[in-house]
C-alpha cells in the first residue's frame, strides 16, 4: 500500500486575472474529494506595492478542502524569492512543497494524481515534476510567441507545476534569489538538488498552460534571459547546458550578427570622416548583417502561419522588427550579465554585513531625539555589535530621520546622537541616514532601498550580502526590495500584521545577531515560519 505524503501549495502571484481563475478551480476540485490534500495554500504576492486604488491580493475562498488559504507579502522580487518566500511560511513538518504559476489550469484529476506522484516516489528523490500541456490554434500553424510557450513541454524540471521535498529544499537553500526573472531559476534548483544526491521524478499528473496575450516586442525583452545564463555558467561552469538538460541557443550567431553590424556603422562613420577604404568595410559589414538577418527571419517564419493565413501578416511585422532589434539585445544583456555576475559565488549566500535600524533595534526609541544624553543602548547591544565585528562582518546603521524634515530636531542634533552611538557602541563602518518625511517621496526612506543600497554600496559588498535587523515592516520591506536578507525584532510598537509578513522574526536582538552569525558561518538557512503560536519567535 502506498503511503501517503502531507503537501502544500505554493504560488507566487502579480495579481493577473488568472490567478481568481486559477483559486476557483482549486475551490472546485476540493469538493470533488480530493484526499488527501493539501494541508496549506500560500499565495505569494509579489508585487513590489499595490497600484493606486488597488488593494492586496485577497483568496477567494478562507479554505479550499479544509486547507487554509493565505496571502503573505513577496516583495516584488521575482518568482525565486517569492517562492522561498511560500515555502519557508509553511509548516516545517510538511513533507512535500507543490509549486504552481498563476496562470496555469488544472484538471479534475490534478489533485489525486499530485498525491499519486508523491506516493510513488522513493525516499531518495527529492522532486516530481508535472508534465505541462500547452494549447495551441487549431487550423494554422503557431506563432513565433506560441512556439516559445509551447516549449515548456519539453522543458526539464519548468516550476509551473514542480513538486520539492521539503527537506531538498531546506538543504540546498532553496531557489537562488537572484534570478529575478521566471527563467533558468528552476534549472539552477534542480541543478543543486542532483548535486545533494537527490533523483528528479516525472509524474503523470498534468497542468494546461494556455499561450499568455502578449505584444509585438515580446521576443525582444525576453531577451533578458540572457544574463540569467551569464549566471548559469558562472555558477556551473560551461557544461551548465548540459548539467539543466537545457537546449543550445543561438547567441554564437547573435554575437556575429552584432560584430557584421558594428563593423558596418563603423565604416560608414570612417567614409564621412574620411577614412580610406572605410565603404568597403561599410559594405562588408552590411552584406553580412543582411545575410544573417535574412536567415535568422527564415529561421523563425518557416515553422508558423504561412501566406493566407489571417496571422501571417502580422507576424511577419512583428518578425521583421525583432529579427533586428534580437542580436545586439541579446548580446548586450549577456555582456551585462556577465559584468554583474562574474565575482558571484555558490547560493545561499554568506552575510558579509549587517545593516542596523538605529531607534527601537540598537537604542531605545526616543521620538524625534536631539539630545545625545537621550542615548541608552538596548540590553546587550554593545557586546553584541562587537560579535558581528568580530566574526569579521562590515557593520552600518539605515535609520529614517524625518524629524529634521518636520523641524522638530536637526541634522547637526541628529549628527551628534549618531556620535554618541558610535561612543557607545563602538563606530559603525557607515552611517545611512535619511532626512526627508514621507511626503517627499524619496528613494531612501525606508520601507525604500535606497539606504540599504547606498550603505552596501558604501561597504563595498552586494545587497544580497546585507542582512537588515530592524523593529518595523519598512525596515523588512526595505531589506526585501534591495534583495537584502531581514530578521524582524518585534517591539510593542510593532503591529501584528507587520509580524506576520516578515520573513524571519527573532524574539530579541541577541537571537537575532546569532541567527545572522550562523548564516554568516554557513550553519544554518533562514528558518521556516511557524503556522501557528508565536509569530516573534524563529
Amino acid at each position: 500500500m502506498r503511503t501517503q505524503h502531507s503537501f502544500a501549495i505554493v504560488i507566487p502571484s502579480v495579481g493577473r486575472p488568472s490567478l481568481d481563475r486559477l483559486l476557483d478551480t482549486i475551490a472546485a476540485l476540493a469538493t470533488d474529494e480530493w484526499h488527501p490534500g493539501p494541508v496549506d495554500i500560500v499565495i505569494v504576492d509579489d508585487r513590489r506595492a499595490p497600484a493606486e486604488g488597488e488593494a492586496p491580493l485577497a483568496a477567494l475562498t478562507p479554505a479550499v478542502g479544509g486547507a487554509p488559504v493565505r496571502v503573505v507579502r513577496g516583495y516584488g522580487r521575482g518568482p525565486a524569492a517569492a517562492r522561498n518566500r511560500g515555502w519557508r511560511a509553511i509548516d516545517p513538518s510538511v513533507e512535500w512543497i507543490a509549486f504552481l504559476d498563476d496562470d496555469v489550469e488544472l484538471p479534475a484529476t490534478w489533485a489525486r494524481e499530485l498525491a499519486a506522484d508523491l506516493a510513488a516516489c522513493p525516499p531518495e528523490a527529492g522532486a516530481s515534476q508535472g508534465r505541462i500541456v500547452v494549447p495551441l490554434p487549431e487550423g494554422r500553424r503557431p506563432t513565433d510567441w506560441e512556439r516559445n510557450t509551447a516549449s515548456l513541454q519539453d522543458a526539464e524540471w519548468a516550476t509551473a507545476d514542480m513538486a520539492y521535498r521539503r527537506s531538498a529544499l531546506d538543504r540546498v537553500g532553496g531557489f537562488d534569489e537572484r534570478f529575478p526573472r521566471a527563467y533558468r531559476e528552476d534549472a539552477d534548483l534542480a541543478v543543486r538538488v542532483r548535486r545533494a544526491g537527490y533523483r528528479l521524478e516525472r509524474g503523470n499528473r498534468h497542468i494546461l498552460h494556455p499561450v499568455r496575450p502578449a505584444d509585438d516586442w515580446v521576443s525582444h525583452r525576453v531577451q533578458a534571459g540572457n544574463a540569467d545564463n551569464a549566471l548559469m555558467r558562472r555558477l556551473h561552469g560551461p557544461q551548465w547546458r548540459e548539467l539543466a538538460r537545457a537546449p543550445g541557443g543561438a547567441f554564437g550567431w547573435h554575437v556575429a550578427t552584432t560584430v557584421a553590424a558594428a563593423v558596418a556603422v563603423a565604416g560608414t562613420l570612417g567614409g564621412l570622416a574620411g577614412r580610406r577604404g572605410a565603404g568597403r568595410l561599410a559594405g562588408a559589414g552590411a552584406l553580412a548583417w543582411a545575410g544573417l538577418y535574412g536567415r535568422f527571419l527564415r529561421l523563425r517564419m518557416a515553422p508558423g502561419p504561412q501566406p493566407g493565413d489571417p496571422e501571417f501578416r502580422p507576424e511577419l511585422r512583428r518578425m521583421s522588427m525583432t529579427s533586428a532589434t534580437i542580436p545586439p539585445v541579446a548580446v548586450w544583456h549577456r555582456l551585462r550579465g556577465w559584468l554583474r555576475h562574474r565575482a558571484t559565488g555558490p547560493w545561499p549566500v554568506r552575510p558579509r554585513a549587517v545593516l542596523f535600524d538605529r531607534d527601537g533595534t540598537i537604542v531605545h526609541d526616543v521620538p524625534y531625539n536631539g539630545d545625545p544624553q537621550q542615548v541608552r543602548p538596548v540590553d546587550g547591544a554593545g557586546e553584541l555589535v562587537q560579535r558581528v565585528r568580530a566574526a569579521g562582518l562590515r557593520t552600518a546603521v539605515i535609520t529614517n530621520q524625518s524629524g529634521v524634515a518636520r523641524g522638530i530636531v536637526t541634522r547637526d542634533q541628529v549628527d551628534a546622537v549618531n556620535a554618541r552611538v558610535d561612543d557607545l557602541l563602538g563606530p559603525f563602518d557607515s552611517w545611512q541616514i535619511c532626512p526627508h518625511g514621507p511626503a517627499e517621496h524619496c528613494a531612501c526612506r525606508k520601507p525604500q532601498p535606497g539606504m540599504v543600497l547606498a550603505a552596501a554600496h558604501a561597504l563595498g559588498v552586494r545587497p544580497e550580502e546585507c542582512v537588515v535587523i530592524g523593529d518595523i515592516g519598512a525596515d523588512v520591506e526595505a531589506a526585501q526590495s534591495a534583495g537584502a536578507r531581514s530578521v524582524l525584532v518585534p517591539t510593542p510598537v510593532t503591529r501584528q500584521e507587520e509580524i506576520a509578513d516578515a520573513p524571519v522574526t527573532a524574539p530579541d536582538l541577541a537571537t537575532a545577531v546569532e541567527l545572522v552569525l550562523s548564516w554568516a558561518s554557513g550553519v544554518a538557512q533562514p528558518p521556516s515560519r511557524p503556522r501557528d503560536g508565536d509569530r516573534s519567535s524563529i
